[in-house]
């Protein structure tokens, strides 16, 4: 199978239940966002990035590819239910998560600058693409009917990305930069 099809060449795209939208549309950018936040975890597992957090962004990574196809099928569409879709126990279990590394972590008591290790920073901007693609899902919401977990999901995982980043550095030797103004 070649990987080009050629059909998007006018500038549309192929939804999940066959219709096409223009590959500037909310749901394209939303789902393309997602995405991009999913090559920066990937870049952050590249780095010293402690067994635990791995294991966990590997889950995350491929929970992020059922995010992008429930974002690429409309709720009406007819292939709908077949389509893997995020759930609440997926955003329970970042809730888990988050809450296992805050018990390890001294307590926040000021803004804090990203950076640290590479695994750490890279972090940090993968929570800051997360945060635009909650912006995008909400844009998309405003016009269309999504599964309303989504939201949820990308919000929480934003605060794992953030609190992922700190025990990252913690457990590396790197202190949180606080801001200072």
């Amino acid at each position: 199978m070649k990987i080009y099809t050629k059909t998007g060449d006018d500038g549309t795209t192929g939804l999940f239940g066959g219709r096409r939208v223009a590959k500037y549309s909310l749901r394209i950018d939303a789902y393309g966002t997602v995405d991009e936040l999913n090559a920066i975890i990937g870049i952050a597992l590249t780095h010293n990035t402690p067994t635990i957090i791995k294991e966990h962004l590997q889950s995350i990574s491929s929970l992020l590819f059922t995010v992008g196809s429930d974002l690429a099928t409309p709720q009406d569409a007819s292939v709908k239910s077949s389509v893997p879709a995020i759930t609440e126990d997926h955003v329970m279990h970042l809730e888990q998560w988050i809450d296992s590394y805050e018990e390890q972590l001294p307590t926040l008591k000021n803004f804090i600058l990203p950076g640290g290790s590479a695994s750490g920073a890279h972090l940090h901007l993968a929570r800051t693409v997360c945060r635009r693609a909650e912006r995008a899902i909400v844009a998309l919401k405003q016009e269309e009917d999504i599964n309303p977990t989504l939201l949820r999901f990308i919000n929480r995982l934003s605060d794992y990305l953030f609190v992922a980043a700190r025990y990252t550095n913690a457990k590396l030797g790197f202190d949180d930069i606080e801001w200072k103004s």
